[in-house]
């Protein structure tokens, strides 16, 4: 029974003249679903979790803080120190950004494993990495904003990047900074566009729903459902509680972060007020940057670098076309899997490489590892779309199963 068939008076009055519940039953409750979705499909609900608990303590965090240059800094410590669970909602918003992009980057590699971003969902997929490109500026500008050493200098050194690019790079460095150094402008520039870009995100979230529910979810196999009354069920009671579930799993990690280890992915040094007249030894993004990071440093020239970094995420939005296979599922790709989880691995290396002095043994590595990451995606996968010999792809969901029920039993 969804919400628009509620006998209350009130409710049908309301629902008569705005059909709104009769929306959400179709959406959230009818919603026709690929009965084999496994675990791996919770993150896209997840995300969405996450996106709110980043708003709500975001707004909460914003009442006390204090854009300035000269206040900044003291007026997080009046938040940890002085508002009442002020300490908690901080930590709550911090480790809740690194849980965010850690379920993103599970729902798309999880995506890259089954095929999700293929005809007919591409531009499914461009939304999704649109989430991803205001997510990664939201999390970078929100990184600013206490003010510390490391966020002072990540800042100087992120935003001086764009002074690679010609005739209007200097002038854009200038207009970031709201002046010629990093200061109070930049600052109240960077806490402006913070509170503004999750709403934004919001925005385009609904979107990235809206593309989903035209083709419906992609299923383990890859499959085009062919018989919706045999292959589908319905997303509530059966999905919900899956996603109850996969909540209560992460919101446990996230709290064993947020009160026994609410530093762990921070850098110590930023719990020093700015200091623009020295510099920090080593100078590193937030763990969910390094692989990105690592692409940057690898390459000599600064234009380059920014140049392949860009493109280490701009390349997603023509992966559906580089990979010319007519079998989206992993599951039936045997050479292609062995690949995806190389691929994992490269970036899992970049990741390490990004934190640490781009120097020696550590320099060599992000330059291969980089070479790899665009081989991959620009080469090796074309050939293996070309080239593979996929195994044989069932005709329905409920195919396999029947299959195996029907297989008569090995003698012992």
């Amino acid at each position: 029974m969804g919400f628009a068939n509620s006998q209350n008076k009130i409710i049908r009055w309301v629902e008569y003249r705005l059909p709104v519940l009769k929306w959400l039953d179709a959406q959230l409750i009818d919603y026709p679903t690929p009965k084999n979705l496994n675990y791996w499909w919770n993150f896209g609900s997840l995300a969405g979790v996450m996106l709110v608990v980043q708003i709500v303590t975001g707004i909460v965090l914003a009442m006390h803080y204090m854009p300035h240059g000269d206040y900044a800094f003291d007026s997080v410590e009046h938040i940890m120190r002085d508002v009442s669970w002020g300490w908690l909602l901080r930590y709550l918003h911090s480790n809740g950004g690194s849980m965010f992009f850690a379920v993103v980057y599970i729902h798309i590699f999880r995506g890259l494993y089954y095929g999700s971003y293929k005809a007919p969902r591409e531009i499914l997929w461009w939304f999704g990495l649109i989430i991803l490109f205001l997510m990664m500026m939201t999390a970078f500008l929100g990184y600013v904003l206490p003010w510390g050493q490391m966020s002072f200098w990540a800042a100087t050194v992120i935003t001086s990047m764009f002074s690679a690019i010609p005739w209007v790079g200097d002038e854009l460095v200038v207009w970031l900074w709201g002046g010629y150094s990093v200061d109070s402008p930049t600052l109240t520039r960077f806490y402006s566009l913070h509170y503004l870009f999750p709403f934004l995100i919001v925005g385009v979230v609904f979107v990235h729903l809206w593309a989903l529910h035209v083709h419906g979810s992609n299923s383990p196999l890859g499959i085009d459902i062919k018989r919706p009354d045999q292959d589908k069920i319905p997303f509530h009671p059966y999905y919900t509680v899956k996603d109850l579930f996969g909540m209560m799993v992460m919101f446990f990690i996230l709290a064993v972060f947020v009160f026994y280890l609410p530093n762990m992915l921070g850098e110590v040094i930023n719990y020093e007020k700015a200091n623009p007249l020295v510099t920090p030894p080593h100078i590193v993004p937030e763990w969910y940057f390094l692989p990105f990071y690592a692409i940057l440093r690898a390459v000599p020239d600064k234009l380059g670098g920014v140049i392949a970094m860009g493109a280490s995420i701009s390349i997603f939005f023509v992966l559906p076309w580089l990979d010319v296979s007519k079998v989206r599922s992993a599951k039936f790709r045997p050479i292609y899997r062995q690949f995806f989880w190389i691929f994992l691995g490269d970036c899992i290396v970049l990741g390490i490489v990004g934190a640490n002095p781009p120097e020696g043994t550590w320099l060599l590595m992000g330059r291969l590892a980089t070479a790899y990451y665009f081989l991959h995606l620009l080469v090796i996968i074309p050939l293996i779309g070309k080239f593979e010999k996929p195994r044989p792809v069932p005709e329905g969901i409920g195919e396999p199963v029947l299959k195996d029920a029907g297989a008569p039993a090995k003698e012992g």
